[in-house]
């Protein structure tokens, strides 16, 4: 059985999963848009000002993986639009 294409943009970790994530602010819609390289590819409507578009991945990822945002926490690249985050107590990534 061949590999999901979104394999590669996770690792397990012992406390849940880390996700690459390519960030795209100012989108004109918010949501999952595939698969970018070895990343899954955001696009968030919110500006890179303030922390904004950091809150919306964090909010967004919590209602597509139906998990508590508190569960959700950006390793790497918090000012960056390659980010690495880990979600706590998630075993493996399943995409629609």
């Amino acid at each position: 059985m061949a590999e999901p294409p979104y394999s590669k943009t996770y690792r397990n970790t012992a406390r849940g999963i880390e996700l690459n994530i390519k960030v795209e602010p100012r989108s004109a819609k918010r949501g999952i848009a595939g698969i970018y390289g070895d990343a899954l590819k955001v696009k968030l409507t919110s500006a890179p000002v303030e922390g904004r578009a950091n809150e919306e991945l964090v909010e967004l990822l919590s209602d597509f993986l139906k998990v508590k945002k508190s569960d959700i926490r950006i390793l790497r690249g918090g000012t960056s639009k390659r980010k690495v985050v880990e979600i706590t107590g998630l075993r493996e990534l399943k995409l629609p």
